[in-house]
């Protein structure tokens, strides 16, 4: 047997990174993978005009001439998206399954004689395609017991029924507002009640709410996250509602914050939430900005795709998001840094080349808070977005991350003066150049609050 030197065995050893701050759970981790998830916004306001109803339209309003919630599922398949939210209560009141705690419900419409159910359709049709999320609204403009302290109980009733009887559900959507019900009242929300019901009925869910836990409004739905945005937020004090941070503080988050609440991004593909006659949808360009603010920001993008008074997703929004799919897939095709050689220093064991890879699990492990990692090619390639992502299982840590490219005729810098080319980075930061550059080494110059953890480093041509 040949005896290993201590140099060898030194090569073959690999060091433990030990998390700095707080990481994510499985959970949220398998959630910021989705990416891209559709919003089902459907209900009376479908039927009204509406966006917000006032509670008093009759529930024969509710009466959708051909659903097919097995279509909406199709759609988002062939969006590319792997996750639908239903807003089975808006603010409106009613309920998209016949709720024993409402009378204002499917139950009482005259769709299917009173005996359909909205919600059950949908996570039926979701079943082993994509995973089935719900927004309960708390806000009521229709109960009569919003308003006091009864209508605690009975939201925290709602929630069980559905969660018990339609789960199990990967989200819960719980929408901050809070307006007067029928009575003219507004309602005290008991959300450590709401919270900790949530947590009893499934603790695998992610629970959506302007300050968490599971992941975070990102303060406006215009479909960007913040140029720095942190998955980190304290969240001491806080509540949602009116006790929540301010939207600009949402949009960024808090570096080295307490917990760890990644920000969620919803916007509509059309004007407004609910389909009305007349508004179209988003343009693909339009689309791919979002993108590129929203999922290339660290951010998960819930893009809305309002069903028609068929109950259906109507043709034209149906078409723009294939060919919003079929963009991605043609820009993301090519991975031009494959073939690179990468340079840098390392942890035993966690090697320059694994930003390379497509393995998630694997990744690049810097020796310090500042670091350098140097792509270098065999001949000049044309490239105009640079994709990087932390792995954020061991934390977000960077901070600063500074581009220099080679030309062939010496080093010129992203950015102006001292200027980085962008500051967080988290799941993914899409960075995109005004123009392709030509290049033959990259040096990318990182900062952070520990050593940098990269899975991925990747160089694409949008031109192409």
């Amino acid at each position: 047997m040949i005896a290993l030197t201590p140099l060898a065995l030194a090569s073959s050893c690999t060091e433990t990174i030990e998390p700095f701050g707080p990481v994510p759970t499985p959970q949220q981790l398998a959630w910021q993978r989705m990416e891209i998830n559709m919003f089902c916004h459907f209900g009376p306001n479908t039927f009204s005009g509406a966006e917000w109803g006032d509670g008093s339209e009759p529930e024969s309003l509710f009466h959708p001439r051909a659903l097919d919630c097995r279509q909406w599922v199709d759609v988002a398949k062939q969006a590319g998206m792997q996750g639908i939210i239903l807003t089975a209560k808006h603010h409106d009141g009613f309920c998209l399954w016949p709720s024993a705690f409402s009378t204002h419900t499917v139950a009482q419409s005259t769709w299917n004689e009173g005996n359909g159910d909205i919600l059950r359709a949908f996570t039926d049709a979701c079943r082993g395609r994509v995973k089935a999320g719900v927004y309960i609204s708390p806000w009521d403009r229709n109960h009569p017991a919003y308003g006091t302290e009864e209508y605690n109980d009975v939201f925290v009733n709602a929630l069980r029924e559905v969660h018990t009887n339609y789960g199990p559900l990967f989200e819960q959507w719980f929408d901050g507002a809070c307006g007067e019900g029928p009575n003219g009242k507004k309602q005290n929300y008991d959300w450590p009640r709401f919270m900790h019901t949530m947590s009893e009925l499934n603790t695998q869910c992610i629970v959506f709410s302007d300050i968490g836990p599971g992941c975070r409004w990102v303060g406006n739905e215009e479909g960007r996250a913040g140029e720095t945005c942190w998955s980190t937020l304290n969240t001491e004090g806080a509540t949602p509602s009116d006790n929540k941070p301010a939207p600009e503080v949402l949009t960024v988050g808090h570096q080295g914050g307490s917990q760890w609440v990644p920000a969620e991004v919803d916007v509509s593909i059309r004007p407004g939430w609910f389909w009305h006659p007349g508004e179209h949808p988003k343009l693909v360009d339009e689309l791919m900005e979002i993108y590129f603010n929203s999922v290339g920001r660290n951010g998960l993008l819930l893009l809305n795709v309002p069903p028609d008074t068929n109950g259906r997703i109507c043709a034209e929004d149906s078409a723009v998001l294939v060919a919003f799919r079929a963009e991605r897939d043609r820009i993301f095709a090519n991975d031009l840094a494959q073939n690179a050689k990468v340079n840098a220093w390392h942890r035993p064991g966690h090697k320059a080349k694994n930003v390379l890879d497509t393995s998630y699990h694997t990744y690049w492990a810097a020796t310090g808070k500042s670091a350098e990692l140097t792509l270098e090619m065999d001949s000049v390639t044309e490239f105009d977005i640079i994709v990087i992502q932390e792995y954020i299982p061991l934390g977000q840590r960077i901070t600063s991350v500074k581009l220099l490219y080679d030309f062939g005729d010496g080093l010129y810098s992203y950015t102006d003066g001292d200027e980085p080319a962008c500051t967080t980075v988290g799941y993914k930061r899409i960075i995109r150049l005004p123009h392709p550059v030509k290049w033959r080494r990259v040096i990318f110059q990182f900062e952070g609050m520990a050593p940098p953890v990269i899975n991925r480093i990747a160089l694409y041509n949008s031109a192409r």
